[in-house]
């Protein structure tokens, strides 16, 4: 989710100014105070004149967010789908390399307007490349050659694996001549970098 905002917190009694930080699975302050809350352990979440109340099993919060409390509280409620976060939606020319899924293939073809697996599309908007270890990294810049000029291509690999390291498909981003501006959670074992031209690239390609 990527909100943060200064406010107070009152929590065990007590009342403490911080920075409160709404990620993708976690509710974090950091203050005189240090809180983190998973947002999955959360039993009750509500919104009043500009406070968000949050309880959960081992005590409970109320963050002084101002306007931003009604904002918070629907976040929290109603969190993106992977499939949200990711940008898929009908209409799309969509294209699959690498080993992703067989599930969420079919969901990218059911989506797209147009769709491939195994040769990308020319004028991707969206591409998915599944890397199992960092020789296939290579991959990388063939694949960003198919992008529209605002199209995006995403690196799906293994969290926590020797084989492939976040930094190694960042550099393989940037070899590629593209810029790193997303990361999610795709699924409780890998992780999806999300990869766009650099804006001069983008006007260049379309002249």
């Amino acid at each position: 989710m990527g909100r943060e905002l200064i406010c107070k917190l009152r929590c065990g009694g007590k009342t403490t100014s911080g920075k409160a930080l709404l990620e993708t699975n976690e509710i974090v302050f950091r203050g005189d105070v240090r809180l983190k809350v998973p947002l999955a352990a959360l039993q009750s979440v509500s919104s009043r004149n500009g406070e968000l109340h949050l309880s959960w099993p081992e005590g409970t919060a109320v963050f002084e967010l101002g306007d931003h409390a009604d904002k918070w509280a629907h976040k929290i409620l109603h969190p993106k789908t992977t499939a949200e976060k990711l940008g898929i939606k009908p209409g799309l020319t969509i294209s699959v390399a690498g080993v992703l899924a067989s599930a969420f293939v079919k969901e990218l073809q059911t989506a797209a307007a147009r769709f491939s697996q195994g040769r990308p599309l020319k004028e991707c908007d969206l591409i998915f490349f599944g890397a199992g270890e960092a020789a296939e990294l290579s991959g990388a810049a063939r694949l960003a050659a198919s992008l529209s000029s605002a199209g995006a291509l995403w690196i799906v690999y293994p969290k926590g694996r020797q084989e492939i390291k976040e930094s190694q498909v960042l550099e393989a981003g940037k070899a590629a001549g593209l810029v790193d501006v997303k990361v999610v959670s795709f699924s409780p074992t890998h992780t999806a970098l999300k990869f766009v031209r650099r804006k001069i690239s983008r006007k260049i390609s379309k002249k």
